[in-house]
């Protein structure tokens, strides 16, 4: 009983020196890093300003002062946005 508690203790602890170490060789440097974080805002940013230069674009074709188009665009984007970004961080 107690060898093979011994066994499992000794499998258990091999397992998680190999996952340190495989942790340590694909640590993301500081550059990696910081363009991962930069991919990220571009992915979140850029359906909201695209929803806003469109619907901006779609009120300037209605009669009057409108920002039905602009404001409903760019919630749009911001969902957009937010799925793209949890896309990205899940993979």
């Amino acid at each position: 009983m107690a060898g093979d508690a011994r066994n499992e203790l000794d499998r258990n602890v091999a397992r998680d020196a190999r996952r340190i170490d495989r942790a340590r060789r694909e640590r993301r440097t500081v550059l990696a890093q910081t363009a991962f974080l930069g991919t990220l805002g571009l992915v979140f940013v850029l359906p909201v300003v695209g929803g806003a230069y469109l619907g901006r674009w779609l009120d300037g074709m209605a009669s009057g002062y409108s920002l039905r188009w602009t404001l409903s665009l760019i919630v749009v984007g911001v969902v957009v946005g937010g799925v793209n970004v949890w896309l990205m961080i899940r993979e």
